[in-house]
C-alpha cells in the first residue's frame, strides 16, 4: 500500500528554515483584517512595509499569508513580529505533528486541515499554523482556499460574536472551521466504506479488498492527525492556570474545551469506523471462502458422480473372453442405460441431501 506523503516528508533539523511542503509554486502574498464591534477595514495583497500603518492597536488584526515558499519574505515577517526561528521551521516544515507551545507573549498553534480528493480515495493535506499575540492573529497557509471564507463573511457582516470578541476568538472559530474538515473527511469515508461493504456482498472482488486497505490507511492517518490536536487542545486549558501567556480572556476557554470534546468525538468515530472496516474485511474474506466452497462442492459431486461410472467403464474396458456381456445384442444399451440411470439415482439422492 502506497504511504501517506505526510510521513515520508523530508526532515529537517529545528531551526532549519526551509518549506517542505507541495505548494511550491504558490505565490505569497498577505490579507489583512482589522476590526473591532464599530469599524472594519481590509486589505488585499500589500506589501510587508505598509504594515505599519494599517496594523491598529485596540482592535483586532488577523492578518493571512497564503503562500510559504518565500523564506526570506517569511522571515521578514517573523523579525516584525519577533517570531523565534524554531516557531518559523515549523510553520515552513509541513511533516511535522500537530503541537502548541506558548511563550510570554505569543501563542503557536499548528494544524493538519484535511479535505477528500476529488475522483480518488486519497485525502489532500494542508499545514495551517496561527500566532496569537496581543490583539494580532498571524495564520500561514500553504495557499489560498475557502475554509475561512464564511468567517470573512462573518466579519464583513458583523454575523455572530466575531466582531465583539478578542483575537483569541478569532482563533477559535478558525480552529473549529478547520475541524469542520475532520468531519467532512471522516464523513466521505464513512460513505466510501459503505459503497464497498455493499460491493462486498455483490461481488467479492479482490480490487475491493484493495481499497479496503487503503481506506484503512485514510482512518489510521486521521487518527494520527486528530490525537496530537486533541492534546494540544487540552493543553490551552491549562494555560488558563499559568501566568506564561495570558491574552486569552477566561470565558474563551470554554469555547475552546468544546473544540476538545469534538476531537475525543472523533476519534470515538474513528474507531468505529476502523470496526465498520475490519467487519468489510472479514465479510470479504468470509465471501471468498464461501465462494471458493461452492466451487469445491460442486466440482466433489461431479466428481461423486463420475466415480461409478468410471468404474463400470474401467470393468467393460478389460476385453475378457469370458465376459458374458461381450456377446449379449442389447448388451451396449443396457450398460449406458443403467449409467443414465445411476447418474439420475446420484443427483437426486444429493438434492434430497440438500448438498447442492
Amino acid at each position: 500500500m502506497r504511504k501517506i506523503k505526510y510521513k515520508k516528508g523530508k526532515r529537517l533539523q529545528p531551526y532549519t528554515l526551509e518549506y517542505t511542503g507541495a505548494h511550491r509554486n504558490i505565490e505569497s502574498e498577505l490579507q489583512l483584517f482589522v476590526y473591532d464591534d464599530k469599524t472594519l477595514a481590509e486589505y488585499e495583497a500589500f506589501k510587508l512595509i505598509h504594515l505599519d500603518k494599517f496594523l491598529a492597536n485596540d482592535k483586532v488584526n488577523w492578518l493571512n499569508i497564503h503562500g510559504l515558499n518565500n523564506v526570506e519574505w517569511l522571515q521578514a515577517i517573523g523579525d516584525y513580529f519577533s517570531i523565534d526561528n524554531f516557531m518559523l521551521a515549523d510553520i515552513l516544515n509541513t511533516v511535522r505533528r500537530t503541537k502548541l507551545e506558548e511563550t510570554n507573549d505569543c501563542l503557536f498553534f499548528n494544524i493538519k486541515s484535511l479535505l477528500p480528493s476529488e475522483g480518488s480515495d486519497a485525502i489532500e493535506v494542508e499545514q495551517i499554523s496561527f500566532l496569537l499575540k496581543k490583539d494580532v492573529l498571524l495564520s500561514f497557509q500553504e495557499k489560498r482556499s475557502d475554509f475561512f471564507i464564511h468567517i470573512r463573511e462573518r466579519i464583513r457582516s458583523h454575523s455572530g460574536l466575531v466582531r465583539t470578541r478578542k483575537a483569541d476568538y478569532l482563533l477559535y472559530i478558525l480552529l473549529d472551521s478547520i475541524m469542520e474538515n475532520f468531519y467532512i473527511t471522516l464523513e466521505n469515508e464513512e460513505d466510501k466504506v459503505e459503497e464497498l461493504i455493499d460491493m462486498t456482498k455483490q461481488n467479492p472482488d479482490p480490487i475491493i479488498l484493495e481499497r479496503i486497505e487503503k481506506h484503512r490507511d485514510n482512518f489510521n492517518f486521521l487518527k494520527r492527525s486528530i490525537i496530537p490536536l486533541r492534546d494540544s487542545l487540552y493543553e490551552i486549558k491549562s494555560i488558563k492556570d499559568d501566568t506564561v501567556f495570558n491574552e486569552i480572556q477566561d470565558d474563551t476557554f470554554s469555547f475552546f474545551a468544546r473544540l476538545h470534546q469534538k476531537s475525543l468525538e472523533l476519534l470515538e468515530q474513528i474507531d468505529s469506523d476502523m470496526d465498520t472496516l475490519e467487519s468489510a474485511s472479514n465479510f470479504f474474506f468470509s465471501a471468498q471462502t464461501h465462494k471458493m466452497n461452492e466451487v469445491m462442492k460442486t466440482l466433489t459431486i461431479v466428481s461423486s458422480i463420475f466415480i461409478p461410472l468410471t468404474f463400470i467403464v474401467g470393468v467393460y474396458g478389460m476385453n475378457f473372453e469370458n465376459m458374458p456381456e461381450l456377446k449379449s445384442t442389447y448388451g451396449y444399451p443396457i450398460v449406458m442405460g443403467v449409467m443414465f440411470l445411476l447418474v439420475i439415482g446420484m443427483i437426486l439422492y444429493f438434492k434430497k441431501r440438500r448438498w447442492f
